[in-house]
């Protein structure tokens, strides 16, 4: 090696190829984590199923709820059955600041409107009208099998689970598109954004009428008919119920040497999955206390009582003073979340090779090299955004350096080319130390995002070390 190259090697920064710089066996962990992952992602399509899937597995790691007569170190609340805080309580007094990695289990989907179920007079179909949740590009929702998730509340207090379209035998459902060979006027002369209009999003639910011929609307009757024999409910229950369009099928392996993940609502239960994985891997019984904390609504502006900017963690933390025999008045509560640290796990978006112009080479994340760690988000001139301080960044980096973790820096895409937030923002208010980590993916908020092995296990590694070293 030549002196330049010695130099070079010594002072330039240089992003690693998870898989060149490790070993065998590495490898095949990261290989072996994916399939667990991948089970994950089909039983969790909504945060009320990946609320579920965590209290059944909190259950059978013998956590209890936090507020109990019995004592533990590891405790979890959950709240209307839409976001969960997960602690295991270290050494150091809770009031010395707590660890947390925050991430967000909603994803960008198509809910049933509240009356969703009528018959088109033109067609005589039965039709279930829409509305969209986050940032989605419509057209891709159009003409691909759909599977309905979601919950029937009756009036006595039932909850009627609902799942149509993940089974072999289940009939998947639709928004038919327009045929090119009618879309000249129709879509082709609009703007990609425009060219499928919101209200056109009518998902096809049944074709078959009542039998008796005297009898209005005989299809939209037929449909509830087959909705009472199958759920004991009548339309009314729409009402209430909470009912969510998701892409139908497993997540699956991708590409040749199967190095990737395919799958929907990656962004951002992949960092849900990772983080919590970690709290329940990581020895950090000699350190700071450490939260898992799974959070709804971030698409829509970590908005309402299950977002972000509730109560909720604040309430939790108070409850997690209390627990372990500390003060819990406002005065402390303020100085345990101004001495915590926050690892905000959201995913960015990985250089894509198709459209890599929006992207700058040097400050975006690349598929395969490991977590992001992002010191800001937002959009133009970091506008709505937490901004990291260097110090932490700085900490963060020497941990992951230390343990080993593969790593890499990115930014969301060229600076005026658009932008993005995550709930990075929401935690800094309360004086905490905050920085974005997650992987890179492409496609994001399309139906089927697509993850590096290499990264989903990086970024595990990276919550685990950040649980036990921070």
């Amino acid at each position: 090696m030549s002196k330049a190259e010695e130099l070079s090697k010594k002072l330039s920064y240089q992003r690693k190829n998870f898989w060149k710089e490790t070993s065998k066996k590495e490898r095949k962990t990261a290989f072996d984590f994916s399939e667990k992952y991948k089970i994950f992602l089909d039983e969790c399509k909504t945060e009320r199923e990946t609320i579920e899937f965590y209290k059944n597995e909190l259950v059978k790691r013998e956590f209890l709820e936090i507020n109990k007569d019995k004592k533990s170190k590891n405790i979890y609340r959950i709240s209307r059955n839409k976001n969960a805080a997960i602690a295991v309580i270290g050494k150091k007094p809770v009031s010395e600041g707590v660890n947390i990695v925050v991430s967000h289990i909603d994803a960008p989907r198509v809910d049933l409107k509240q009356n969703p179920l009528y018959e088109d007079k033109t067609t005589n179909l039965g039709l279930m009208k829409t509305h969209y949740y986050g940032g989605i590009k419509k057209y891709q929702w159009m003409s691909t099998p759909l599977a309905i998730h979601g919950v029937f509340i009756k009036e006595n207090g039932d909850v009627i689970d609902v799942s149509i379209g993940e089974d072999d035998n289940d009939p998947v459902f639709v928004m038919p598109d327009l045929l090119p060979h009618l879309a000249r006027k129709e879509q082709y002369t609009k703007k990609l954004g425009d060219a499928i209009e919101a209200g056109k999003m009518n998902l096809m639910f049944n074709s078959i009428p009542y039998p008796d011929e005297d009898v209005k609307e005989a299809v939209k009757l037929n449909a509830l008919i087959l909705l009472n024999e199958k759920y004991n409910i009548i339309e009314e229950n729409f009402l209430s119920a909470e009912l969510e369009l998701v892409p139908a099928g497993k997540a699956r392996d991708a590409c040749i040497d199967k190095s990737m993940v395919l799958g929907y609502g990656q962004d951002d239960r992949i960092c849900a999955y990772t983080s919590a994985q970690a709290i329940f891997d990581a020895e950090i019984n000699i350190g700071r206390t450490a939260i898992v904390y799974l959070a709804d609504k971030e698409e829509i502006g970590s908005e309402g009582n299950t977002g972000a900017k509730s109560i909720f963690i604040i309430d939790f933390i108070a409850d997690l003073l209390k627990h372990n025999g500390e003060p819990f008045d406002s005065v402390t509560l303020r100085k345990t979340l101004i001495n915590s640290q926050v690892l905000s796990a959201d995913v960015n978006a990985a250089i894509n090779p198709n459209f890599p112009n929006v992207h700058e080479k040097e400050n975006a994340v690349h598929l395969g090299f490991g977590v992001s760690l992002t010191k800001f988000t937002g959009s133009g001139g970091k506008s709505s955004s937490n901004d990291a301080n260097a110090e932490f960044n700085s900490k963060i980096i020497k941990i992951f350096n230390k343990e080993k973790v593969n790593w890499q820096t990115g930014e969301l895409g060229k600076v005026d080319e658009g932008g993005g937030g995550t709930i990075a923002k929401f935690m800094a208010e309360y004086g905490a130390e905050v920085i974005d980590c997650g992987p890179g993916i492409l496609g994001m908020h399309s139906l089927y995002e697509l993850s590096s092995k290499a990264d989903i296990y990086s970024s595990y590694k990276a919550y685990k070390v950040f649980f036990e070293n921070a």
